[in-house]
C-alpha cells in the first residue's frame, strides 16, 4: 500500500444527552461514532458502507471539519487537522473537499450554477484570480460533461443528475487531493448512478483523487473503491481489499449484508445461503457490552458479551496466505461464500 495521505486514529463523536430545562442534567451519550481507525493512501478510494445510523455520514463530517471529533487524530500528510488554527485550518481544507448526498438541497437555488461553482474562488482567491474565474468555472462543467453555456442557469434548471455533477464540479474547483463522497448517488435513479460513479471513477485518474466513499449499495461501492471498512454502531468491524470483503468475508455482520445483495443470475440466487438477522440495531445511547455486534449474532457466547472484539487479523488466519487475511472484529471470525463469484469478462 503506498504511503497515507490521510490517517484517523481513536475517532470518537459523541453527542450528549441532557434532563431539565433550566437546569440541565447530563444523563449520557448518543454514541454516533465510537472509536474508528483507517488510512487512506494517495490514489486511493476507501469504501465505507454499513446500515442507516451507523455512524458513516458523520465520519465523512468530520474529515472535512464540519463536525467537530470528541475525542481521536485525523492526520493530514502528518498533521493533526483537529488541533490546527483556524488559519492553518483554511489551508487544509482547500485540499479537502465533500460532495454531499441531496443534489436538491446542497445547492442553493437563489446562486446561479457558475456562481455556486465559482464561490470556492473567494473563499481562496489564490487558486483563481477574478478575472480567470469564469474560464476556470466553464472548464469545469465541461470537465464533469454539462455544456459550459449553462453557467447562468440556477440550479431548478437542471435533473438530479445533473446537479450532483454541479457539486462534484464545486468539489473540484480548488483541485483538491482529497475528496469525501458522502452517499452521493443514493438520490439518483439507477442508470444515472453508473453515470456519475464513472465520472467519478475517471476523475480519479485524471485529477490524482482519494476518496473516501460513502453508500448503502454494496454493489456500486465493489466498482469504485480499492479497499471497503464496514461499519456497525459507530465503529469499523471489518476492513481490507475488495475481493477479500465481498470473496472472502469473516465477520457475521459482513457476511449477512453480503448475503442481502441482490444476485441477477436466478441460479446462482437459488443457491445462496440468505442469512437474516434477528432483533433490531440497539440504540447508540445504549451500546451493549463486549461485542457490539452479539445481540444480532447466531454465534455469539460468553466471551462475546464480556470482551470487545479487536479490529486485527483474526488468529486462525494470521499464519496463513489466505485472502481471508485481513482486519476483522470478531472473536469467532471465519471465512464464509455468501456472494458467488464474479465471472471474468471475456477477452
Amino acid at each position: 500500500m503506498a504511503e497515507a495521505i490521510l490517517e484517523v486514529r481513536d475517532l470518537h463523536k459523541h453527542y450528549p444527552l441532557t434532563r431539565g430545562i433550566v437546569f440541565k442534567k447530563h444523563v449520557g451519550a448518543v454514541k454516533a461514532v465510537d472509536g474508528v481507525d483507517f488510512d487512506l493512501a494517495a490514489g486511493e478510494t476507501l469504501g465505507i458502507v454499513g446500515e442507516s445510523g451507523c455512524g458513516k455520514s458523520t465520519v465523512a463530517k468530520m474529515l472535512v471539519n464540519l463536525e467537530r471529533p470528541t475525542s481521536g487524530t485525523i492526520r493530514y500528510k502528518g498533521e493533526d487537522i483537529t488541533t490546527m488554527s483556524p488559519k492553518a485550518l483554511k489551508a487544509v481544507r482547500r485540499n479537502i473537499q465533500m460532495v454531499f448526498q441531496d443534489p436538491y438541497t446542497s445547492l442553493n437555488p437563489r446562486m446561479t450554477v457558475g456562481d455556486i461553482i465559482g464561490e470556492p474562488y473567494e473563499i481562496h482567491p489564490e487558486v483563481a484570480p477574478k478575472g480567470d474565474r469564469r474560464r476556470k468555472v466553464q472548464d469545469l462543467l465541461d470537465v464533469v460533461g454539462l455544456n459550459p453555456e449553462y453557467i447562468n442557469r440556477y440550479p431548478h434548471q437542471f435533473s438530479g443528475g445533473q446537479r450532483q455533477r454541479i457539486g462534484i464540479a464545486r468539489g473540484l474547483a480548488l483541485q483538491p487531493e482529497i475528496i469525501v463522497a458522502d452517499e452521493p448517488v443514493s438520490a439518483l435513479d439507477v442508470s444515472v448512478q453508473a453515470q456519475v460513479v464513472n465520472l467519478l471513477d475517471s476523475l480519479q485518474s485524471e485529477f490524482s483523487l482519494s476518496y473516501v466513499f460513502i453508500a448503502h449499495d454494496l454493489s456500486i461501492v465493489r466498482h469504485i473503491s480499492d479497499r471497503v471498512g464496514v461499519m456497525y454502531l459507530g465503529r469499523i468491524v471489518e476492513i481490507g481489499t475488495d475481493a477479500q470483503i465481498y470473496d472472502h468475508p469473516t465477520h457475521p455482520y459482513t457476511q449477512a449484508l453480503l448475503s442481502a445483495v441482490p444476485v441477477p443470475d436466478p441460479e446462482a440466487r437459488a443457491h445462496r445461503e440468505r442469512i437474516i438477522l434477528t432483533g433490531d440495531v440497539p440504540s447508540p445511547a445504549n451500546i451493549p457490552s463486549g461485542c457490539r455486534f452479539r445481540t444480532r449474532c447466531w454465534k455469539a457466547q460468553e466471551r462475546c458479551t464480556l470482551e470487545v472484539p479487536l479490529l486485527a487479523v483474526p488468529a486462525v488466519f494470521r499464519l496463513t496466505d489466505s485472502p481471508a487475511k485481513h482486519d476483522s472484529a470478531c472473536h469467532f471470525a471465519e471465512e464464509k461464500q455468501v456472494v458467488p463469484p464474479e465471472e471474468p469478462e471475456e477477452p
